[in-house]
């Protein structure tokens, strides 16, 4: 039995972006993109977004969606393969840094750097967001009600306190639908 080519590059790449998820992985999804959809070819602009609307529709964890992004080019070896690669490096790193800014909590520099990288998160989170409406956008049966909805979870988040939960299902029931 024969592994997928794929496998290997897959590995690296997502080990790679490991280092680079400040936010959690979803924010490194443009980068998965660029490179599992336009430069691999392994997936098309709708199947990398169903893959991660899929998996964070679905109760467990968020980094699900490495696992069925890698499900959906190479299987089984293909998830395990991209989970390990972005979970290795980041969960070692995050071990080791965690308890290194506990003991030097206050500390200009730690201090320094949580709030440095609060923009940059943000920033990450919004491209991931843009990227992941792109291909709707450009269907115009999907185009205005995509706007509609996003506009409705923005307004929902920043003047509620409803529960980010209820948001998702919401979501997935409207596209359960067949509205967006």
């Amino acid at each position: 039995m024969s592994l997928p080519p794929e496998l290997l590059p897959l590995f690296l790449h997502f080990l790679t972006l490991s280092l680079l998820s400040i936010g959690g992985a979803i924010s490194t999804a443009p980068e998965m993109h660029r490179y599992l959809v336009g430069q691999q070819h392994w997936l098309t602009d709708l199947q990398f977004t169903n893959s991660i609307a899929l998996a964070q529709a679905a109760p467990g964890p968020n980094i699900l969606f490495v696992a069925v992004l890698g499900w959906n080019i190479a299987g089984l070896s293909g998830a395990l393969a991209a989970l390990a690669g972005i979970m290795l490096p980041s969960t070692t790193l995050v071990l080791a840094a965690t308890r290194w800014a506990q003991k030097n909590q206050q500390s200009l520099g730690v201090r320094a750097f949580k709030a440095g990288m609060a923009p940059i998160t943000l920033g990450l989170l919004i491209a991931t967001g843009y990227l992941l409406a792109e291909p709707y956008l450009r269907q115009p049966e999907h185009r205005w009600f995509t706007l509609g909805l996003m506009a409705a979870t923005v307004l929902l988040t920043a003047k509620t306190r409803i529960s980010l939960v209820w948001l998702v299902l919401g979501g997935g029931v409207l596209g359960a639908l067949g509205w967006v």
